[in-house]
Parts: structure tokens; sequence; C-alpha cells
């Protein structure tokens, strides 16, 4: 295994700006597809992405932007979200994605708070943005191309800014320097999901990019497609998924959202062998009837965050070779990563359609970069996270930030071992900052626990407990629980203040696979032979459909909105 200093310098010595090596592979590897945008079928080579993000920063500095300001991006059209993220760092700007969900007053924050003097965005968001219009502060909105190809700026008036169509923006006679990006210089702010609370904007250096996609790429050969239905406003699409592929020369798969009907068949048309499946996703590809074919696909290596129950069956059914899991956030990046070989000596995917680093070498690959590998063979708890990175320190503290031992619960921190690793700041919050920052270490805000061989195991969000009849009971826990019924898809476990006391009732809302399988009676007599009794949940509520955001996220805020709103009347 290498020392922590080795993979440190390894990862530098690749390159911490992207910008740079989308230049690199533009020069020599130019005629080779970058991104297949799977929603039009449009294909750009390296040289045609560098050129077209160029373009675009042409007309950006012509509007006045240059090194160190931040470029507010709205859209759901992820090609254009990619070529502008490009575009920023053309000029030394800071990419500043905007959730394509928010209305209204959280709109308009996200705007304002990232003050940015131009907001890039698509036709679609004309309507939202006249209503918000005398609340926002861009100097310039530029519209781009929808996510069906057409541009149009016809109704959009916003009485604080000037708007522009993007291919008519003034590029003739500017040219553009170098911009000379280094490690330290702020590359993104990317804002949290602000469920409990008004979103922070996390600013992120290009250091942390390149280590939040280190890891990853070392399991990539050129050869690897990725595939990305991740949004451009979340690291994970972003810097996970496509900004990860520009080091090796990967071709990525680009689509705008998830699609459980069309997930298979964007896999065998873009060819992708590498992605990432998130806990909501899985259930619905597993709720498809199986068939002989299911392992007739590309996917060999994939991410799934967290860790499911079922991911041995997973991998089983539909042939991934390896399943990564870790721990990751905005702000801290990757700090843990464990890789599964599912099938040790034999292959999940066909032989035929395998594609990157075999199965030895990717194994060799991680083990000599402190990655912890672990047999399929193995039983892992849920939460499993594997092993921290050699690059950062880890403790688990408690409310004081003592050090606890293996066994007992409490936050996570990180103290990276060398700099730029994790966030520079929140933005316009420096009280936060400090917070997050007390005694030297970044506070995680979440429960973790380490386990007597080293291995660390996620418990939940800190504000994930719930205080009942004495006892400390986990959401994660409850969830877990319930979700093995057969009936259910996914379970959100809220708190609800107890009629007596300073504690909590629970409250769970069940999505079923089909509705009509099974009733809230049947879901409390699971609980009532399965989980112990402080543990089973006051009050349960089957639903349609659990509200989630686009990073398939479940949103407990709405949750407890709903019970809160039929309790008083």
């Amino acid at each position: 295994m290498k020392q922590p200093q080795e993979i440190f310098d390894q990862m530098v010595s690749e390159g911490d700006v992207p910008l740079y090596q989308l230049k690199r592979h533009a020069s020599e590897n130019g005629d080779k597809v970058f991104i297949h945008y799977g929603e039009t079928g449009e294909k750009l080579t390296f040289r045609e992405m560098h050129d077209r993000s160029e373009e675009i920063a042409r007309g950006l500095a012509s509007l006045g932007i240059g090194r160190g300001q931040p470029v507010s991006v709205l859209t759901s059209n992820s090609l254009l979200a990619a070529i502008s993220m490009f575009a920023c760092w053309q000029v030394g700007a800071i990419y500043a994605p905007i959730n394509f969900n928010l209305r209204g007053k959280l709109l308009s924050y996200q705007i304002n708070d990232t003050a940015a003097p131009v907001l890039i965005t698509d036709p679609s968001f004309g309507p939202e943005l006249d209503k918000i219009g005398p609340d926002i502060t861009p100097d310039h909105v530029v519209i781009g191309p929808d996510t069906s190809g057409e541009t149009s700026e016809s109704g959009v008036e916003l009485p604080k800014s000037t708007v522009h169509r993007l291919d008519t923006l003034t590029t003739s006679g500017i040219s553009l320097a170098d911009p000379e990006l280094g490690p330290f210089d702020p590359a993104t702010i990317i804002y949290t999901s602000g469920t409990t609370g008004p979103a922070k904007g996390v600013l992120l250096p290009f250091r942390w990019i390149n280590q939040y996609a280190f890891a990853g790429r070392s399991q990539w050969t050129s050869e690897d497609v990725v595939y990305c239905d991740l949004p451009m406003y979340h690291v994970g699409g972003a810097y996970a998924l496509l900004v990860k592929a520009v080091w090796k020369g990967n071709t990525v798969g680009l689509w705008n959202r998830f699609s459980p009907s069309e997930f298979w068949s964007r896999i065998r048309e873009c060819g992708a062998s590498a992605g990432i499946l998130l806990d909501v996703m899985i259930p619905w590809l597993m709720s498809a009837p199986p068939s002989e074919g299911d392992r007739n696909n590309t996917l060999n290596k994939v991410h799934m965050q967290p860790l499911p129950a079922n991911h041995h069956e997973v991998a089983k059914r539909f042939g991934f070779d390896f399943v990564t899991c870790g721990f990751g956030q905005t702000e801290s990046g990757a700090g843990f990563m464990a890789i599964i070989d599912q099938f040790g000596d034999q292959t999940g995917t066909p032989p035929e359609l395998y594609k990157g680093l075999s199965k030895a070498e990717l194994r060799a690959s991680a083990e000599a970069s402190g990655r912890l590998v672990v047999s399929g063979k193995t039983a892992l708890p849920p939460g499993f996270m594997g092993r921290p990175s050699p690059l950062v320190d880890v403790a688990i503290l408690d409310e004081d930030d003592n050090r606890l031992p293996p066994g007992q619960v409490g936050q996570l921190a990180f103290r990276p071992r060398f700099p730029g690793l994790l966030l520079q700041q929140y933005l316009n919050k420096p009280e936060a900052t400090l917070k997050a920052w007390r005694n030297l270490w970044f506070h995680t805000g979440d429960a973790v626990v380490e386990e007597g061989d080293g291995t660390f195991r996620f418990v939940d969000r800190m504000g994930g407990y719930f205080r009942v009849r004495g006892e400390n009971v986990s959401s994660y826990e409850v969830e877990s629980l319930l979700v093995d019924h057969p009936d259910v898809r996914a379970v959100a476990a809220v708190p609800i203040p107890a009629q007596e006391g300073n504690e909590d009732d629970i409250a769970v809302f069940i999505e079923l696979k089909e509705a009509g399988t099974c009733t809230e009676s049947d879901i409390a007599a699971f609980a009532t032979e399965n989980m112990p009794k402080y543990m089973r949940p006051r009050h349960v509520r089957i639903v349609d459909a659990l509200p989630v955001t686009p990073t398939n996220k479940i949103e407990k805020y709405k949750l407890k909105q709903m019970l809160t709103e039929s309790q008083a009347r």
C-alpha cells in the first residue's frame, strides 16, 4: 500500500484543474466523443466541447465576466449546464448551478445569495423568472436552448436585468487569455439541500474536485463509458460522473434525469460501464420482472450510496462485477470508499461486453491506494462506509468534541492531511463556516460509528434521531426494518411531538411497490412482529409516492408538513 504522501503526489501530478484536462484531450483525442446527450442524440467530441465552451466564454467576457466572479446556471438541460461549466472556467469564473426545482422565494434567495452578475438559463424558466424578476439582482440574464434545443427570450422581462440570447452574444474580436487556474482557486458553488433550513452555498476549490474524482477515476481506463442521469447542480452529477471523466478521456452518456423505464435502453444506447445508483433508484429497477437477459449489459462498476441491504442481490441479478460504496458530501468530498468484488474469480458482466481494467488490475489498483476491497460473499451491515481515505484524518466526536472509542456513535469529523481538499467556506455565512470547523475539525453533521475492524458505519444524520421512551431511535434503522416488508418500495420516518413529555412519536410514510397490496394495519402488524416496542411507529400512512429531490433524496420536511396540516384539521 502506498503512503498518503505518495497517493497525494500521484493525484496532484494528474492535474487539479479539469479545464486543462479538457484542453489536453481536445488536442490529443479531439475526435473522440466526450458527451453523448441522450435527450436529443447529439454527440460532442472533446474538441467540440472545448470550442463550444470557449465560444460561450467569449460571450461571458463580453458581459464583463472574469476571474473569480460567479456565474449562476439555472437549467434542466444537462448539456447546456455542462458546456456552461467549462465556459466559466475558460474565463476563470466560478460555476454556480442552481437547483432547477426551486420556485419563488427559494429561487430568488439562491440567485441573490450567489450574487452572480450573469445568470444562464433556458426558455422554460422564463415564466418563473418573470414572477421573481423584481426581487433578483443579476445584471444580465442569458437564455440558452431548452431540452428540445429551442432558444427564445420572448416574454422574459426582468426590470433589473438585461436579457440576451446565448447564440447572439458578441464574441467577435474577443480573445481569451489563459486564466492560469490553480488548485486553490474557487471552482464552484454548490448548494446543500436545505431541507432543514436555508440552503448553504459551499465554495469549493479545484483541488476539492480533484480529490473527489481521484479514487473513482483510478478504477477507470479511457475505454470505460460513464452513465450520468444526475443533475448538474449536484456534486454527484457534475463531479463524480461528468467532470471525473475528463481526466481519463471517457465518453459520458448524459441524460437530464433518472428514468426507471428507460434505464436499460439508455445503458445499451451509450454502452456505459460505470455509473451511480442512489438508494431510491434501486427498488425501481428491482421491481421489474426478472429475465434471463438481466445480466446482458455493459455495467460492471456501480457506485451505490448509501449501500442498500440487498446490494449483493442487485449485483447478482444485473451482473455488476464491482459495487463501490463510501461516504461523501458536498463539503468534504470522498472521505471513505470500499470496493465490493461481487463475483471473485468469476464475472458478472458477459466477457464480450466487459470494459476497463481487468478484475485483477482493479483490485490491485484499489489496494495500492489504500481502498478496502471486500469479497462479495461478505455480509455487510446497513450503512457500511468502508475505511477512510488516506488523504484525511477522521474522528468520531461526542458533543464536547472528545474522541469516542470504537463502538460508540458520535459525529463524524474530518481533518485534511494536505491543503485544499475540503470546502473553503460557506458562502456569506462566516458563522456557519466557523461552527463547522470548530476545534480544527470539520463537523459533518452525520452520526457514524467506528467498528472494531477499522471500518465505519453510517447511522443517521445527527438530526435523524428520535427520542422515544428514553431511547435514541434512528430513523435509518426504522426505515431499514420496514423496507424489508415484501410489498414496500420505500419508507420515510419522521418525528412528531409526543402528547406527553419532551419526546417524540414516530410517523412513517410508506410507498408500495404496487398500489393496494398492503394496508396500514398490515404495516403496523409487521412492525409489531419485527421491531422493538419503542421503535414501532405510532402513525402509519401509505402514500402514492414519497416526495423526492431530483437527486432522489426524500424531502422529509414535506412529510412533516403533511402531518402538521392533518393534525390541525
